[in-house]
């Protein structure tokens, strides 16, 4: 896998995993912003998803030790972007804009990212 549909700073959902992996309290899909991609292993880390608990020592004085939880990397096909416009969960297409660029549009609403 080298080329992935999710850029660095896009907010996607989250499609599989336990109920309360992809819901809130209130029964919406999670969402979180993409904080790194990965292209060659086709991975993204997503700001507040797939949280695992990290066992660490101080690597020197004054840096924290014990059990830190942060984001672990999720395959890119298991997350689905959100239209910025709409707000909805949805595919990515291409389209070339006035100046012929290519650009990523939103299959629902045909609105550029």
């Amino acid at each position: 896998m080298s080329k992935l549909h999710i850029k660095t700073g896009d907010t996607v959902v989250l499609l599989t995993g336990d109920k309360k992996d992809r819901k809130t309290d209130g029964g919406k899909m999670k969402t979180g912003k993409v904080l790194q991609t990965s292209p060659k292993e086709g991975k993204v880390i997503v700001e507040g998803l797939n949280k695992v608990k990290k066992h660490v020592k101080p690597k020197k004085a004054g840096d924290p030790s014990g059990i830190i939880e942060t984001e672990s990397a999720i395959y890119a096909c298991k997350v689905q972007i959100v239209c910025p416009k709409c707000g909805k969960a949805t595919r990515v297409g291409s389209a070339l804009n006035k100046q012929g660029k290519k650009v990523r549009v939103c299959k629902k609403c045909g609105e550029t990212f």
